[in-house]
Formats: structure tokens, sequence, C-alpha cells
């Protein structure tokens, strides 16, 4: 079994007495594996890409990200069951809130009529709009937009697809989240082909700025998805299949569409989770319950958990109580799991997430059970003491072997 816990890793802070969000959080079981096991520190970048969660997805299931990586909306289309042609071009179609900037006569106002370089990126995820709200949104984007070289399709929450057939993908395009508070002028796509996205946004934003979704969210107080957002794009993308190298069967489970993506083209199994919020306590315990039930079905099982975006944005007590569920609802359950399933192997590898996050190496953990006994016994699962039990940097996408030894 794989788990990634994204974005659990993290820095030094000074609200938690100087140490890190996993040095502050009480993790008995994932201090207890890296006691028992192979503990160090591990890297996800790869030299030439932008750091991101489909670079280190494609480098914990062992492919060379500088090889197989193809733009996130690609395995995002998979994920959602859309057949991309040789030619085609999928883009992540983000909804965001946009405010009108300086220079306009209602500075802060998101009631956008036309959209302009002055206008600032408020919130990248439109105030965490919800899955059923985004989906009528999309829906009316694709009701006026689509045709038969554009079509978009509805995902999860702020974040969509969109698939321009046969169409161009050199643009230069940027991840809203990276441009908060800032004017979005210089940040618009530009390159071969951009002309046709700009004006897609351009009439998006027309759009969303009268619908009922959008009328009812600012009279609630919500922040209004008044503009789709284009970017992460890819043609698609053709993995070596995991299972046929190893010749085994395996499942993904995450609640996330890139994640998944990725595991389905790997040739993994995606597995229907409950609609639940993804950083629960309920869900992360449904998670880890779902993951033993599949191993014990299959030889391999990659199990994805993410922080949630308060964790991420830079609130760090929220992040170590994140970590402390995580420890306790996925990390011992799955402990307890396996052991009932008799011989596995165990890795344990948790990030920075992010982009910037995705520069710096993390602690990974392997455990073969449940022979193994404790060996070191005063380390804890951080980075501070991965950096001291092995010192060396080990390169994640080679982590595979550890539990196929065959691969390497």
């Amino acid at each position: 079994m794989i788990v990634h816990g994204e974005g659990l890793a993290g820095c030094p802070h000074q609200s938690l007495g100087g140490k890190t969000p996993l040095q502050a959080a009480a993790t008995p079981n994932l201090d207890q594996l890296a006691r028992t096991g192979e503990f160090g520190l591990a890297s996800t970048a790869a030299e030439g890409l932008r750091p991101g969660a489909d670079v280190a997805q494609l480098a914990l299931l062992g492919y060379d990200p500088r090889k197989y990586h193809a733009g996130p909306a690609s395995f995002e289309a998979a994920s959602l069951g859309v057949a991309l042609g040789e030619h085609d071009v999928a883009y992540r179609c983000s909804l965001v809130t946009l405010r009108t900037g300086a220079g306009s006569a209602k500075v802060g106002s998101h009631d956008i009529k036309k959209l302009s370089p002055q206008h600032v990126m408020e919130d990248a995820t439109a105030g965490g709009i919800d899955s059923a709200e985004a989906r009528e949104l999309i829906m009316a984007v694709n009701d006026q937009l689509g045709s038969e070289a554009i079509q978009f399709y509805p995902g999860i929450g702020h974040r969509h697809l969109m698939v321009w057939v046969g169409g161009k993908a050199r643009a230069t395009c940027v991840d809203p989240q990276d441009i908060l508070g800032r004017p979005i002028g210089e940040f618009l796509p530009h390159g071969d082909g951009s002309d046709i996205l700009r004006r897609i946004m351009e009439s998006s934003a027309v759009i969303l700025r009268e619908h009922p979704v959008n009328a009812d969210r600012r009279d609630a107080g919500l922040k209004p998805a008044n503009c789709v957002w284009l970017w992460g794009h890819g043609r698609a993308v053709r993995l070596p299949k995991m299972t046929e190298r190893y010749r085994i069967g395996g499942a993904v489970l995450a609640f996330s569409d890139l994640r998944r993506g990725i595991g389905i083209c790997a040739g993994l199994e995606p597995v229907e989770l409950p609609p639940v919020a993804g950083d629960g306590d309920e869900a992360l315990a449904g998670l880890a319950e779902a993951a033993v039930r599949e191993l014990g079905k299959k030889h391999l099982v990659c199990l994805h958990v993410e922080a949630p975006a308060a964790g991420l944005q830079g609130d760090p007590k929220e992040k170590v109580r994140t970590i402390e569920a995580f420890d306790r609802e996925v990390v011992g359950r799955l402990m307890k799991g396996l052991a009932k399933l008799g011989p596995h192997r165990l890795l344990v590898f948790c990030d920075h997430g992010g982009t910037t996050g995705g520069m710096t190496p993390s602690p990974y953990v392997f455990v073969e059970g449940p022979a193994q006994t404790e060996q070191a016994g005063s380390r804890g699962y951080n980075e501070a003491d991965a950096q001291a039990a092995q010192g060396k940097v080990r390169d994640a996408s080679r982590l595979i072997t550890r539990l196929f030894p065959e691969a390497g």
C-alpha cells in the first residue's frame, strides 16, 4: 500500500514553538512506523517541471515525471471518463472570484461586466463553491459557449474541465492559486491559441454575472463564481500500465479527480467513495477502511489524503489537527487492518504539497510487516528525524522498488 499525505509536511513555525507541524502533532502511529521501518527523506521534484500534485503522484507510482508529465487536465479527463483524441487539448477550468481593482469606480466590487487586466484574483476556489452549484454554472457556460470544438465538463467543487478538439497546447497559462490578491493582466493566457482562451474567459464572465446561482450566493454573503480560469492544459497521456509491468491488480482511492486520473492511467481501478467532506474524521476513517478492503482483494492500493485548504494556506495549528486526525483515523486503522491481512509492504509519504513545497524533500517510511519490531526507539515521523535517520535524499520515483523489488 502507498499512502500519500499531501500537504502534511511543513516548515518550522513560531506559533508552534519553532517546530514543524509534524513535530508538533501527536502521531503515535506514524512514530511507530518511523522507529520500525526504513525512514528518510525523498523528493518528487523533477528538473524542468513546475512542482505540483501531478508530478508528485506520478513519482510515487514509479514514473519519471520528466518523461510522462502531460499537464494535470489530461489526467483529470481520465477520471471524469472524458476520452481525448490524439490532437485534443484538455484544460483545467476553475471557477474563480475576481474583484475590480485600482482605477475602477467600484474598487473591490464583484460586479464584473467585462474582463479587464486590472481585475484582481480574489479567490481561486470561488469561495469553496460546492459541486451542485458549480455544475449549474458550468452547464450554463457549456450551453452558451459549447460547440463541436469546445466542450465543458463538470467536475468537483470549483475545478472542472474544458476540452478543445484539435486545439492548441502551447499557450502559457497560470495557476490562479499562484496569483491571489494580484491583478490578472500579466497572467492571462498568452502565446499560441491564447486569443481563443481569452475570449472564452471573457464570455464566461458575462454568462456568470447574472446567473441565479451567483445571485443567490451574493444574497447569502458568499463569493460569486464570476469567471472561468483556464490553465493546466495537456494532451492525452499514455502511461505504461504498472498493473501489466508487475502483473498485479490495483486500486486508487482519492477524492481528487487528478489523483484518481493518474491512477486510472497507470492501470489502477478507481474506488467509488461516499459523498462526504474530504477532510473530516468520518471521511478519513472511511478511506482507510475502504483501502484495507481493497488490499484484501488486490495486490496494490494507492491511497491519497490531502490537507484541507486552511492548512495549506498557512494555518499551522489547523495542519497539526489534520495530521493528528490522519495519524489516528488513517494510519492507525491501516496498521490494524494490514496486520490482519498478513504479510504486507507499506509506504507512507507526507510532502509539503503545493508548488513551492514540491521542491522540498519530505519524510517517507517503508515498513515490511507484520514481522518487524522497533529498531530506533527515540525518533518520530518528522522532517528533522528523517534527515538524521538517513541524510541522503532519495528520488521518490524509485521508492516503488521497495514495494516491488523486481522493479529495481
